[in-house]
């Protein structure tokens, strides 16, 4: 190499490291360019689907869109980017068309269960973590089992109980007492634990692994309107029950916060 080529070299290199710095900083430029941002949140309104999707509350879930759309979030995040802005409106559409093909999902009406132990806190107290352990794994097992025999799905566990979606009225009303009677063979350093169940018709809205809205609201309220070792079920479920084939309690007024005024429930249980 002669001398010259050696004074040459480090100019190429200076070159195209300035070359590539310049690209870098026209690309900077070019994705947080104000009219390429508007077009792209244009094109999210016009999407079907969650125009915010990509908020920490829409992608909370564990399905890969959400898990994915964490990551896509935390791009820039000290600036706009139009590179975040169509990489979420490709998740945005992709969202879309897993909540139209799943089950329950979207704005789909679905029965809406709620389960929990009535006591569990105060036995837990006294029996200490390896019975209450063995008890809360015991009854999952016992309500899980029945979710899924009738084809329910489970939203998600809350220490005692369990929010869970049914596509039909009739299968979370069957899950719930099924789930009754399983319970009676749960037994624990001589305590047998006693669940309350509600179900409500309605139409959540779905928002990352979760469903949210006042039909959940409602739902959650008219499990707590059930007695140990009760059922209980919201009017519109019952519309929708057969219930020649059900014992019906007494219909009476649904007294609690957040719950439409006219919202009525009655217990149901298996003719003996």
């Amino acid at each position: 190499m002669t001398d010259t080529d050696e004074h040459a070299l480090p100019e190429v290199l200076d070159d195209g490291a300035g070359r590539t710095s310049r690209l870098r900083a026209f690309a900077k430029r070019l994705d947080s360019q104000r009219g390429l941002l508007a077009a792209a949140r244009r094109l999210r309104r016009r999407l079907p689907g969650d125009e915010k999707f990509g908020d920490p509350l829409s992608t909370a879930g564990p399905a890969p869109v959400e898990v994915v759309a964490r990551s896509v979030s935390t791009l820039s995040p000290e600036r706009r980017s139009v590179a975040q802005e169509l990489g979420l409106a490709g998740l945005q559409l992709w969202q879309s068309l897993s909540e139209a093909a799943g089950r329950g999902r979207g704005d789909q009406s679905v029965a809406l269960l709620f389960t929990d132990l009535v006591g569990f806190s105060s036995w837990a107290l006294e029996a200490g973590d390896v019975a209450t352990l063995e008890l809360l794994r015991a009854v999952g097992t016992a309500v899980e089992a029945a979710i899924h025999a009738h084809d329910g799905r489970i939203v998600k566990r809350l220490g005692d109980g369990v929010m869970a979606t049914f596509l039909e009225a009739p299968s979370a009303v069957d899950a719930a007492l099924d789930a009754q009677d399983a319970m009676a063979q749960v037994e624990v350093d001589d305590y047998r634990p006693q669940m309350r169940a509600g179900v409500h018709w309605g139409r959540p809205r779905r928002l990352g692994g979760d469903y949210l809205g006042v039909d959940v609201n409602i739902a959650a309220r008219v499990g707590d309107a059930a007695k140990a070792g009760e059922v209980v079920v919201s009017d519109p479920v019952l519309e929708r029950l057969d219930v020649e084939r059900l014992e019906v309690g007494r219909s009476k007024r649904l007294r609690a916060e957040g719950a439409p005024r006219g919202m009525r429930v009655a217990r149901v249980s298996r003719p003996e």
